[in-house]
């Protein structure tokens, strides 16, 4: 197991930080740790890299303890924070040089591959650069050693949809060399499109981990059929899982929770002109977690 937390909590006073988290990480995977702000994912990060202490509770990466062990933590690991700094008088090769010499030195022809795979112009000094350039340097310097774990928190904010493309190729590279990535986010798409397993943070809380593909089963899909007649409204109203069922004239739509299946054999008893179905996706099972209970706390 890479990361792995046992009842990990962190109050800020009387302020709820994190509580009672247990998170396991395994080795190669991409996981992605999902939630609004506020939630706690930068204060689950911060405890795992040592930068504050928990209340109660420990948390353990490469099997080494995330206090006593920090140093040799850290420099197994790339870390990418939300509020990542440079030197704004340096420049950016400046700046990954200065932190390359820190980890006692890095292979330099990578360091000039990441920034073209980023498009990232190292010769400007960082306080010309836009938010997208200063997060563009944060990535290579997270990447440049070839770290065993990646911690990455938000790690696409202000980068274009090409750039974000080739991202998702390094992270994509990294598992394939065996690394394992750590990915705090709420880009619901993005979580979907690398992830592996994600987990959940409601209020401090971990309300679910689960394998992404298992997440989008669970997810309401939003189903319209068109028949060569007037919809057969009644023929659906009961079926498991079908909710909200409308019709009006040929039309029908109702929205299904898991499976299609009895939808599907339901539907095949008539003449039927035409199917849409929305793909599920996180943002539905988002709005699930949180609901409008969530949405009075996120």
């Amino acid at each position: 197991m890479i990361i792995q937390t046992e009842s990990l909590t962190k109050y800020y006073g009387k302020a709820r930080g994190i509580v009672d988290v247990n998170l396991a990480v395994e080795q190669g995977e991409v996981f992605g740790f999902l939630g609004p702000n506020g939630a706690g994912k930068s204060t689950t990060i911060r405890l795992l890299l040592d930068i504050i202490r928990p209340t109660s509770g420990r948390a353990t990466i490469f099997g080494l303890d995330a206090h006593k062990d920090a140093l040799a933590i850290h420099a197994r690991t790339g870390i990418l924070p939300g509020d990542f700094a440079l030197y704004p008088r340096l420049t950016g090769e400046e700046n990954l040089r200065y932190l390359a010499n820190l980890r006692g030195g890095v292979d330099w022809t990578f360091v000039r591959q990441l920034a073209d795979r980023l498009e990232a112009d190292l010769s400007k000094q960082v306080k010309a650069y836009s938010s997208g350039n200063r997060q563009k340097i944060g990535l290579i310097q997270a990447f440049m050693h070839r770290p065993e774990l990646l911690i990455l928190d938000e790690p696409t904010n202000g980068l274009d949809p090409l750039i974000q493309q080739e991202f998702y190729a390094l992270v994509r590279e990294a598992i394939g060399a065996g690394q394992t990535v750590f990915l705090s986010s709420h880009n619901l798409p993005e979580v979907e499109r690398v992830c592996d397993r994600v987990g959940i943070i409601r209020e401090g809380q971990l309300v679910a981990v689960e394998q992404v593909s298992a997440l989008k089963a669970k997810a309401l899909r939003q189903i319209e059929l068109v028949f060569d007649g007037p919809a057969p409204l009644h023929a659906f109203e009961q079926l498991p899982g079908v909710r909200d069922v409308v019709a009006s004239n040929s039309h029908l739509r109702c929205t299904v929770a898991g499976s299609l299946d009895p939808v599907i054999k339901q539907a095949a008893q008539y003449t039927v002109v035409n199917m849409i179905s929305q793909d599920p996706n996180l943002e539905d099972i988002f709005l699930a977690f949180y609901g409008k209970e969530g949405n009075n706390h996120a």
